[in-house]
């Protein structure tokens, strides 16, 4: 199958939206109950316009449909859609801090076909570009297993707060970036 990787642009936010819903449903359903897949798109999953507004979020298209999109961050935030809270757009230090991998998500039907690591390498590239020697991220429970290939390492996993008075497990890792 041939990809093509563009930057992503805010007209691109309803497809986006589309696919990171499918991607929740279908991905994740193994992992997370209904309720916690509901409670995650309304806070933890989502469009963060910051990323396309920075020029760092991807789409990712096959000859006939939008597939998947996903992004990194020189900003302190380190997961979450436009409406969650607590958010921080302060630039980040790249000698002293890591740069963010942001918002991976695949349309189910393409899962495990390549396109996850389309997007890591470009995000890896230019994170790498810009200064940045480690990356880190907040996984899900099914992405986990997806960015333990690429190199990242977990720590504990956390309890993350819904706004349905639920939590959700996510799982921080990180990686040094080759030099």
């Amino acid at each position: 199958m041939n990809y093509t990787l563009r930057k992503a642009e805010l007209a691109d936010i309803p497809v986006i939206e589309k696919l990171i819903d499918e991607s929740a449903w279908g991905l994740a359903i193994n992992d997370y109950t209904k309720e916690q897949i509901e409670g995650a798109l309304k806070s933890a999953w989502g469009v963060d316009t910051q990323l396309i507004k920075d020029n760092t979020y991807f789409a990712v298209e096959s000859e006939t449909e939008f597939v998947g999109c996903g992004g990194w961050s020189y900003r302190e935030t380190l997961f979450g859609n436009d409406r969650e809270e607590g958010r921080s757009s302060n630039e980040l230090n790249p000698n002293k801090q890591a740069a963010k991998i942001r918002a991976f998500f695949v349309k189910p039907i393409y899962a495990r076909t390549g396109i996850a690591s389309i997007l890591m390498s470009e995000c890896e590239k230019e994170a790498k570009a810009k200064g940045f020697a480690r990356l880190e991220l907040m996984a899900t429970l099914p992405g986990q297993r997806l960015y333990a290939r690429h190199g990242f390492v977990a720590s504990d996993s956390i309890d993350y707060e819904l706004s349905n008075n639920l939590s959700i497990k996510f799982v921080p890792m990180s990686k040094q970036i080759d030099a």
